[in-house]
């Protein structure tokens, strides 16, 4: 059976073939991938990679267990703990400098235009350059953002264009990692191996995200915005430092020629995931789930505290923050302990439904307890949303064409959160925050729903005899 889509008669990589079948369009019978392979769906045959699964399941937390991934994924969560870190100072500072609800907003779109304008180049980066510099130098632009902070600062000189630079700076770095970094995973692990890889990235990523505003609290109350910010430089070093002693580039186990970047090549990749149904269907359910709700619902959380009996006090109103993150931190472990998911189609399906289900029951409840028990029910569904989406993408993806594939995916899951600031914010103005979140919650329910018969037709297409 597929690991990727479910499918019984065909593989999650569907550009590799034996030596005794028809190849697949742009594949030599060796099963070698090379630059150019055209992304189909699925083709009906049972086949194996030399590289691909083995017989038995992999073993649980097998990411750990790779020498050479486990490193990466503590530096990863160091890294985007930095991140919130630079976020929740630099936030308090533009407030009490400008006191510029515009500027609180650009904050938001700051960070995730660039994943929707500049995905896909720096995935054709990704493809073609050792993706060890490219995160590198992702992780120094992090670096010199904050140091620069930290001058403005200290000299108290920050003007408001200054502060626009510097936001958009920093959501540049993040749409560069990205690619890069899926690539990397890859290449640390394998196909095999690469459900857990992701899954606990993102697990590591979510841990990062929760102790972000913990240590960027007690950095801005202990030493204070200016030495706060510097000191939030040095979390991103271990992940850079440890960059320059791994031998894996994104591309060590790939026999390919590196594709060229530029428009044309990126208008082949478009045009052949248009073809194929599955990524299609992927793609679509990772921009579903960040449109609908996105970054919107943590923005809106005051306002559903202060519904829900915990706005005055600040204990109840953290932990009610605090649930969603966890959900996923949780929901990552106990996925990667017991195997109850599988990398596949369906499951992907399902646990975006449950996503869309919890934070409509979220916007409609009056209750504290059930609220926090929904905002963990949905951090779990989202972190298996995305980690099984981005694992059938990168399975199905050409190896000369992977950091594109997954530039597209990362335009959608990543980019469109911005719109979440649209579905929720601006309409909840307008008809208040529980109508516009159940609204969109709704809508995200019935996407899904249009993305699983898009993929069910196209896996009917996959295995229909000639």
């Amino acid at each position: 059976m597929c690991a990727a889509c479910g499918v019984p008669t065909h593989l999650a990589d569907p550009l590799i073939t034996p030596p005794t079948e028809a190849p697949v369009t742009g594949v030599p019978p060796t099963g070698t991938p090379v630059a150019g392979a055209r992304i189909t769906d699925p083709p009906a045959a049972d086949a194996r990679s030399a590289d691909g699964p083995p017989d038995g399941p992999p073993p649980r937390f097998a990411a750990l267990r790779n020498r050479d991934c486990r490193p990466y994924l503590f530096g990863a969560a160091l890294a985007m703990m930095a991140d919130n870190i630079e976020h929740v100072i630099t936030y308090w500072v533009l407030w009490q400098t400008f006191h510029s609800p515009a500027l609180t907003g650009f904050q938001v779109i700051s960070h995730w235009v660039p994943f929707l304008v500049l995905s896909m180049w720096f995935g054709s980066l990704a493809d073609r350059y050792d993706c060890r510099r490219i995160i590198q130098a992702a992780q120094v632009l992090f670096m010199a953002v904050s140091a620069t902070w930290g001058i403005l600062f200290l000299t108290d000189s920050l003007h408001m264009w200054e502060a626009c630079v510097l936001l958009v700076l920093h959501g540049l770095a993040g749409s560069l990692w990205s690619p890069g970094e899926q690539l990397m995973l890859h290449d640390f692990v394998g196909p095999a191996e690469l459900p857990s890889a992701v899954r606990l990235n993102a697990t590591f990523r979510s841990l990062g995200v929760l102790f972000g505003p913990v240590v960027g609290s007690a950095l801005l109350l202990g030493l204070g915005p200016t030495a706060g910010i510097f000191a939030n430089v040095a979390f991103y070093v271990p992940l850079t430092l440890f960059l320059f002693r791994t031998r894996f580039t994104g591309h060590t186990r790939d026999r390919h020629s590196r594709p060229r970047v530029g428009p044309l090549e990126s208008l082949r990749v478009l045009r052949e995931i248009a073809a194929n149904r599955t990524l299609v269907s992927m793609i679509i359910l990772g921009g579903l789930g960040s449109f609908f709700v996105g970054a919107s619902l943590q923005s809106s959380m005051p306002i559903f505290a202060h519904d829900l009996g915990a706005g005055g006090a600040g204990t109840a109103y953290g932990v009610l923050l605090f649930a969603n993150g966890a959900g996923g931190v949780v929901g990552g472990i106990v996925l990667e302990a017991t195997g109850w998911v599988k990398p596949h189609v369906p499951a992907a399906l399902i646990s975006t439904a449950i996503y869309g289900l919890t934070s409509l029951f979220f916007a409609l409840t009056t209750s504290y307890p059930l609220a926090l028990a929904l905002l963990v029910a949905g951090g779990v569904a989202n972190l298996a949303s995305m980690s099984i989406g981005q694992t059938v993408v990168q399975l199905m993806a050409p190896a000369a064409d992977r950091g594109r594939v997954l530039g597209v995916y990362g335009m959608s899951a990543n980019g469109l959160r911005a719109g979440s600031g649209f579905t929720v914010g601006l309409l909840g103005a307008a008809i208040g925050v529980h109508a516009s979140l159940g609204f969109s919650a709704t809508a995200l329910c019935l996407g899904t729903a249009a993305a699983g018969l898009h993929a069910l037709r196209g896996h009917r297409r996959a295995t229909v005899p000639g």
